[in-house]
C-alpha cells in the first residue's frame, strides 16, 4: 500500500488560492475515481474537486473556511501500489491526528494501559454506591404536542376553553395520551402545573450561536465591503408610471404566452436599459481603480442579481442588446435556475457591464443598491403599487413603480445619472417604443 497526495488544481483565470466550503469525504472513507472530494470557492463560483484515483482517505488538507493555495495538499489517500508520495509521519512534539473512525491496535492499547498503570499512583477504592431511595411512582408529566398535532379533549372541555378564550394547542394535557381535562384548564388559567412560558408564546430563551462567515457569504461580504470602500455611491430615485407597460405585458402574454413563454417586468426593463445605454455609453462601463482607466463596452452584458439559498449571486445575460424580451426572459430563467441549484459556470457569473437588481413584491418604496464592483452603475426596481394620480384635472388610479439606482460618482456625474434614468423612464412609460428601432 502507498500514499497518494491530491493537490489543489489550477482552476484558471489567475486564481492563486481557493476557500474550502465543504468536504464531501472524511478520513477513513473509501472513495472511487471521479468521486467528488470537496467543494471550493473561487472568486466567481463554487467548484467541485473530483478524485483521480481509488483509495481510502487518510487526511484532509484543511478545515472548512480555510484557504488553500493552488498546488497545496488538498487530500491524502492510501492507495494500492506505491502511490505518488511518501508517508508523512507526525512531528515528534505533536500527537498524531487520529482519523475519524480509526481504532488503535489491541497491542498498542494494552501497552498504553500498562504504562499508565505504572506511572499513576495507586488510586483509593471507590466509595460504595449510595443506597437507592425507595422507588416512587413518578407524577405524570404534562404532555405538549408537536407542531401541527391536534390537541385531544372532550367536547365539554373544548367548549369551556372557547368560553375562556384559551387555545388548547398551548395547554398541557395530563390525561391519557396527553388528553386535556378540566383540571388542566384550571391549572392553565391559574398558571399552575407548567413552567413559565411553557406554552411557547412567551417562553424565555437562552443561548447563542456563532455562524462562521465562509464560502459564498464571505465572498459577498468582501465584494460589498470593496464596493462601498472604493466607490463613492450616488443614488437617484425616480417614479415611473407603468400602467401602459403592464397592460402591454398582459396583452403579449395572452397572445404569445403559450408559444413564447410568459413575460415578467424584468426583460422589458432590460430592453429599456439597453436602448437608454445607446445614448449614455459611459454608464455601460467598468472602472479599473489601479490603472485609473474607464472601459466603455459596446455589448451590454447584463448582470441579474439573484437570491439563492447560499446567498446573492449575479449571473450574466450576455449580449442583452441582441435579445428580444422573450429571449431575455428565457435566459434569465435559465441562469437563475442554474444559480439557485449551484450549477452556474464561472463564466456565467462574471463579466457583467451593468447590473439590474429587484426584490420583486418585496421591493419596497426606495432602496439604495450597492454597485457590483468594478461596474459603474446598478439599476434597482421597487414594487409596483396602485396610487391615485391627477391626470387631465381628475384623479385616476395608476400603477406606479420607483427605480432606485446607484452610480459611481467618480465616473458618472449626477446630471448624467438623472438623464439616463429619465431615458429609461420614457421607454417604460411609452412601451411601444421598446419595439421601435
Amino acid at each position: 500500500m502507498g500514499q497518494h497526495v491530491i493537490k489543489m488544481p489550477d482552476l484558471g483565470e489567475g486564481i492563486a488560492e481557493v476557500e474550502v466550503v465543504a468536504w464531501r469525504v472524511q478520513p477513513g472513507d473509501a472513495i472511487v475515481e471521479d468521486q467528488v472530494l470537496a467543494d471550493v470557492m473561487t472568486d466567481k463560483a463554487t467548484v467541485e474537486i473530483p478524485s483521480p484515483v481509488h483509495g481510502t482517505v487518510i487526511a484532509l488538507g484543511g478545515k472548512v473556511g480555510e484557504s488553500l493555495a493552488v498546488g497545496a495538499e488538498l487530500i491524502r489517500l492510501e492507495v494500492e501500489g506505491a502511490g505518488n508520495a511518501k508517508a508523512a509521519p507526525p512531528p515528534a512534539d505533536e500527537p498524531a491526528e487520529v482519523p475519524h473512525g480509526f481504532v488503535p491496535e489491541p497491542a498498542r492499547v494494552a501497552e498504553a494501559a500498562a504504562s499508565v498503570a505504572q506511572a499513576a499512583p495507586a488510586a483509593a477504592p471507590p466509595p460504595p454506591p449510595p443506597r437507592p431511595a425507595p422507588a416512587r411512582a413518578p407524577a405524570p408529566a404534562p404532555a405538549l404536542r408537536a407542531a401541527g398535532e391536534k390537541p385531544l379533549a372532550a367536547p365539554s372541555v373544548r367548549k369551556r376553553a372557547w368560553d375562556l378564550g384559551i387555545e388548547l394547542q398551548y395547554v398541557a394535557g395530563s390525561g391519557p395520551a396527553g388528553r386535556i381535562t378540566h383540571a388542566d384548564l384550571d391549572a392553565h388559567v391559574a398558571g399552575r402545573g407548567r413552567a413559565p412560558g411553557a406554552d411557547g408564546r412567551y417562553a424565555q430563551l437562552e443561548g447563542e450561536e456563532a455562524v462562521p462567515v465562509i464560502g459564498l457569504r464571505r465572498k459577498i461580504a468582501e465584494k460589498m465591503q470593496l464596493a462601498k470602500r472604493q466607490i463613492p455611491h450616488f443614488t437617484y430615485v425616480e417614479e415611473v408610471d407603468v400602467t401602459e407597460l403592464e397592460a402591454l405585458r398582459g396583452q403579449l402574454n395572452a397572445r404569445y404566452g403559450e408559444e413564447r413563454g410568459k413575460l415578467t417586468l424584468l426583460p422589458l426593463l432590460m430592453r429599456a436599459v439597453v436602448l437608454a445605454l445607446r445614448r449614455f455609453p459611459d454608464v455601460n462601463a467598468r472602472y479599473d481603480d489601479q490603472a485609473n482607466v474607464v472601459t466603455r463596452y459596446a455589448p451590454v452584458h447584463m448582470g441579474i442579481a439573484t437570491q439563492t439559498d447560499a446567498g446573492l449571486m449575479v449571473p450574466v445575460v450576455r449580449h442583452a442588446e441582441a435579445r428580444d424580451p422573450w429571449s431575455s426572459a428565457a435566459e434569465i430563467a435559465r441562469l437563475a435556475d442554474a444559480a439557485r441549484h449551484g450549477k452556474a459556470a464561472r463564466d456565467e457569473l462574471s463579466g457583467s457591464t451593468i447590473t439590474l437588481t429587484s426584490l420583486g413584491a418585496l421591493g419596497g418604496i426606495v432602496s439604495t443598491p450597492v454597485i457590483n464592483h468594478p461596474e459603474v452603475a446598478i439599476v434597482g426596481v421597487n414594487r409596483i403599487v396602485d396610487r391615485p394620480v391627477i391626470r387631465n384635472g381628475g384623479m385616476v388610479a395608476r400603477k406606479l413603480m420607483n427605480l432606485s439606482s446607484s452610480f459611481d460618482h467618480r465616473v458618472i456625474d449626477g446630471m448624467v445619472a438623472a438623464e439616463f434614468i429619465q431615458a429609461v423612464r420614457s421607454y417604460l412609460e411609452s412601451p411601444a417604443t421598446l419595439f421601435v428601432e
